[in-house]
């Protein structure tokens, strides 16, 4: 598709029109002759764009469009400035994007422009390709699990394929074999979505291109690319123009890649992801264009929405609810796909993911190589996002250069968080064992609940002697949220609470806390501890999103309502957030266990994540968790034996996860 400009055959009238409007978009400028501060990623679609859109439109204003771009880029002695010239993204782009463009139109080029440009491409492709050989086992070059390595390797793949430079190709594609093979099936990233969308479209270029150039089919390997728009739609937020910020998010905009989405459905006959292309290429696409905080952003990918938009493949709207990422640990829910629904995202796992977590540390041990290099990945397990409403009401960070569990809806011991954190990769170097995870994991569509335990002490100082840390997160069919956080420490300590929010938490009469965004609500409960002391602050993050702009500086303000307790070796935090505001949750009298009740949905919860002995009035259960509402079965968590009002209704010797009856 790439290297010959064609498409999957039948009409693409959109995709026509968005291309010569992409190929236009820059006539006013006037190119640089100088390199600026700023990257230069941006110059390399500027060109292509036009390119292909003269090679499908004959018309000579998109051929002069493209050369102006092409004699620009070429001009510049090196291909980025601030941060590592010739070696990292801007040569990656440019290498892709001015490589294409000599294949759709270099014989239409005066003699001397395509002369310089392909001398270029050659110098350029010499000098990314020595850095790689020479930083093996070192930054982008091993990073298998990281954007840079995905594009620099891609740039310099599709620019051996044109130029016949076969040592090229084959260190590029032995990495992307590497890549594919190591990169999680179940299709999560750990970089967040905004890497995801940044990355993720190199590693299907360079598929793409292999497919083209040698006829090698690799799109089924590793299982990471088919399952890959799954984990991008389950992060979505209702309404689907925002996206769940785990991780590096510049923005809560930033997140779709319409080309991307018509390749994974051209390739495995995804209904959904060609109903997000459209919606993204369509409905969005300004929106997105206008407010994300990454460039060169989703317009310069018009060459790809025409190349991969295959209109065989019919859309469907997205209707699954929950599902679970077990590599990253991610746990999703929502009430339903409409604008206003509900949805939560709770995460726990090792740095980068399990799988790259073991895969880099055999890497470290048998190769001396540092494989893993997570600067995207926060500190942030046992963390969560809620939005409901249309707004964001419990919300994450989004980038931070000095990463904290402050920033995260998380846990502080005597007011610290992870061991070595305030750094850009909190996971460089720290011990094997360091290692978050999720556990008793329910997500049910059918029934709507969603239920884990994230287990985070690990990640807390040692000289804290913090042995349990875990935070059970609760989503019930209605979209009510229940935490129970349960601590435990060798020497008395103080546990604190943190919720973040874009605006202060408001009091209430009663001690309840409301959080407001926008027209939407939250009630905030906090059921135990009695005595903690309770406040609300302003924490301040910055951020410089991109090395190759050193100047550039995004700050933001997070609201945290902070609570806690008297110095104490346990901990046990009881809390609710119930959406819309009142009427709330009540407390289960329990003789064993935890519980709570919501009035209006008649939603109950018990857990008992640690001892799995339930025991109320009408329930006794061995279980970590009990979840109820009136004329529906009841969902149990690791249940051996569950009697509900008198009446037994499960007995086994295993414990089971799921629907009882």
């Amino acid at each position: 598709m790439l290297l010959s400009a064609t498409p999957p055959p039948g009409p693409r009238p959109a995709q026509e029109l968005r291309l010569r409007e992409e190929a236009a978009r820059h006539r006013g400028l006037t190119p640089p002759r100088t390199h600026p501060l700023a990257s230069v990623t941006w110059l390399g679609p500027a060109a292509s764009n036009p390119a292909l859109a003269y090679r499908t439109t004959g018309d000579r204003a998109h051929l002069d469009e493209s050369r102006r771009w092409i004699e620009a880029a070429v001009r510049l002695p090196h291909w980025g400035r601030a941060h590592m010239p010739d070696h990292d993204l801007d040569a990656g782009w440019l290498l892709h994007h001015l490589a294409l463009a000599y294949r759709w139109i270099g014989d239409e080029l005066p003699d001397g422009v395509r002369a310089l440009l392909r001398y270029k491409l050659l110098l350029q492709g010499r000098r990314m390709y020595e850095f790689a050989v020479a930083s093996e086992g070192r930054w982008w070059s091993s990073s298998y699990w990281q954007n840079h390595n995905w594009i620099c390797y891609a740039g310099l793949a599709t620019a051996g394929y044109v130029l016949g430079k076969e040592e090229w190709t084959e260190r590029a594609k032995d990495n992307l074999g590497t890549v594919l093979d190591l990169m999680p099936p179940d299709g999560s990233h750990a970089e967040g979505v905004v890497y995801w969308r940044y990355g993720v479209p190199f590693l299907a270029i360079h598929l793409d291109l292999l497919q083209e150039a040698e006829g090698i089919d690799w799109w089924g390997r590793g299982g990471f690319l088919s399952s890959t728009f799954r984990y991008r739609l389950h992060q979505t937020a209702p309404g689907f123009a925002f996206n769940v910020d785990h991780g590096d998010c510049h923005d809560r905009r930033s997140g779709h890649s319409a080309g991307l989405y018509y390749r994974l459905a051209a390739q495995y006959g995804i209904a959904e992801a060609r109903w997000m292309g459209d919606l993204a290429s369509g409905e969005l696409l300004w929106k997105e264009a206008s407010e994300s905080g990454v460039r060169p952003g989703i317009l310069p990918e018009a060459y790809l929405e025409y190349l991969w938009y295959d209109p065989s493949v019919r859309p469907a709207r997205p209707t699954e609810t929950h599902a679970f990422f077990p590599d990253l640990g991610l746990l999703a829910a929502r009430t339903s796909w409409d604008d206003d629904a509900t949805l939560v995202s709770f995460k726990a796992s090792p740095g980068g993911g399990h799988t790259a977590w073991e895969t880099s540390a055999k890497h470290r041990a048998e190769l001396g190589w540092e494989t893993l290099n997570q600067g995207h990945h926060h500190p942030d397990s046992g963390s969560f996002v809620l939005v409901s409403q249309g707004e964001f009401l419990a919300v994450d960070e989004g980038y931070s250069n000095r990463k904290r569990a402050a920033h995260h809806n998380l846990l502080l011991v005597d007011g610290q968080g992870y061991a070595d954190e305030d750094r850009y990769h909190v996971y460089e170097g720290i011990p094997h064992e360091r290692q978050a995870r999720q556990r008793d994991v329910l997500a049910d569509a059918e029934g709507g609940w969603a239920h884990a335990t994230a287990e985070i002490a690990a990640m807390y100082d040692p000289g804290l002697g913090v042995r349990r840390l875990d935070r059970t997160l609760v989503f019930t069919p209605s979209g009510r949220i229940v935490l129970l956080d349960l601590g435990e420490a060798e020497e008395e300590r103080e546990w604190s609470f943190l919720l973040q929010t874009d605006r202060p938490t408001e009091l209430m009469p009663d001690g309840s806390r409301l959080i407001r965004s926008g027209a939407a609500t939250a009630l905030v409960q906090r059921f135990t501890p009695a005595d903690a002391s309770v406040g609300c602050e302003a924490t301040e993050v910055e951020a410089n999103p991109t090395s190759s702009t050193p100047g550039l500086r995004l700050t933001r303000t997070l609201h945290t309502l902070r609570a806690t307790t008297p110095r104490s070796r346990e901990a046990l935090f009881l809390t609710t957030l119930t959406p819309g505001g009142t009427p709330g949750a009540e407390q289960v009298a329990c003789a064993e266990g935890h519980g709570v009740t919501f009035a209006e949905t008649a939603e109950t919860v018990l857990l008992s994540p640690v001892g799995r002995r339930i025991r109320t009035e009408s329930v006794e259960a061995d279980a970590a968790a009990v979840l109820l509402v009136p004329g529906a079965a009841p969902y149990v968590v690791r249940c051996t034996r569950l009697e509900l009002d008198g009446r037994v209704l499960l007995d086994v010797p295993e414990p089971r996860t799921g629907k009882v009856g």
